[in-house]
């Protein structure tokens, strides 16, 4: 059986989790995106189970990777993941 990998820019993408692929790399170049709790780079690799976590603004989005698929639709975006928690930093 072998493992799937994916660029992360292209899992934030295809997850729905970031519309475009360039705004996942220049938010991967800002340091708001971390993988399995490190500085993420956008051509690093993205397995079943890794933790990523998005920080938008002052709200912190953390997800569990359940599924790495290369196509697939609208609908089934969410099923790639899970949501561990969306996390405010009291920024108010």
């Amino acid at each position: 059986m072998s493992v799937m990998l994916m660029r992360l820019d292209v899992f934030l993408k295809q997850s729905r989790l970031i519309k475009r692929r360039t705004v996942a790399k220049a938010m991967c170049d800002k340091g708001r995106v971390t993988l399995n709790d490190r500085p993420a780079k956008a051509g690093d690799t993205v397995q079943v189970g890794d933790t990523i976590a998005i920080q938008f603004g002052d709200r912190r989005v953390a997800v569990r990777v359940l599924k790495v698929e290369t196509v697939i639709g609208k609908q089934g975006a969410d099923a790639l993941y899970e949501r561990v928690n969306d996390l405010d930093d009291g920024l108010d």
